[in-house]
């Protein structure tokens, strides 16, 4: 494969030098490309830090967080990237990672079973029809994420454990937590609903994501299968 030749980067106009051009038009001008170039700073003799930037960018499909997953070596593995670059290129993107993770908001922890219900109050109040939800946790406890898994009825609505359990899988849960809501208020577990509690439970323990709880949820109060004994 071979690549255009661009010419050094002293030579362009001087608003298209990527750090000339970052101090002219800000940060947000940049290209991820020549965001990368002011990284490593030179390219190699026919190609420009831009050029190189480019070329590994291609190798991970613009993709950042793809890019990110490369250690020093596969960098150091690409024309013009030696150690040094390829320590810059590392640093940076984990700059940009611990940011991220600062920025993240504090995950709600789930302690027992009213954190579960306070937590889909703002999803589950006032509806009309069942619906049945799932809490994605980690390993602290802490909600990865509420996911719906179906809507339905005023009687009823479907929860199928594939579809439950491809959720769980694709966020990485370390364990759940099963809601379902009965618009008519009452709080007495039906027997499809001990059944599929166990049905679930059963799965869950095969693939090692434990179901926590299922609770039945109304307005006003709820059921916990787990305070209940019934999990």
């Amino acid at each position: 494969m071979t690549y255009e030749t661009s010419g050094n980067i002293q030579s362009w106009a001087e608003e298209d030098r990527p750090r000339e051009k970052l101090m002219l038009k800000g940060k947000a001008a940049l290209s991820e490309a020549e965001l990368i170039a002011i990284l490593i700073n030179s390219g190699t003799v026919d190609l420009t830090a831009v050029d190189v930037a480019k070329i590994i960018l291609k190798s991970v499909g613009n993709n950042l967080n793809e890019l990110a997953r490369l250690s020093i070596k596969d960098l150091s593995k690409f024309r013009g990237i030696g150690e040094a670059k390829a320590i810059s290129i590392v640093a940076a993107l984990e700059l940009g990672r611990r940011r991220r993770e600062q920025d993240r908001p504090q995950r709600a922890r789930i302690t027992c079973s009213r954190d579960a219900y306070n937590e889909m109050l703002p999803h589950l109040l006032d509806k009309p029809h069942e619906e049945f939800w799932i809490l994605l946790l980690n390993r602290a406890n802490e909600i990865l994420r509420p996911v719906q898994i179906s809507a339905g009825g005023v009687s009823g609505t479907v929860a199928d454990p594939k579809i439950i359990f491809k959720q769980a899988l694709e966020h990485l849960a370390s364990s759940m937590i099963l809601l379902h809501n009965h618009p008519s208020g009452n709080l007495t577990p039906s027997q499809a609903d001990k059944d599929l509690t166990r049905k679930l439970k059963d799965a869950g323990r095969l693939l090692d994501i434990p179901v926590l709880d299922h609770l039945i949820f109304t307005d006003k109060a709820y059921f916990s299968f787990a305070d209940e004994g019934l999990l």
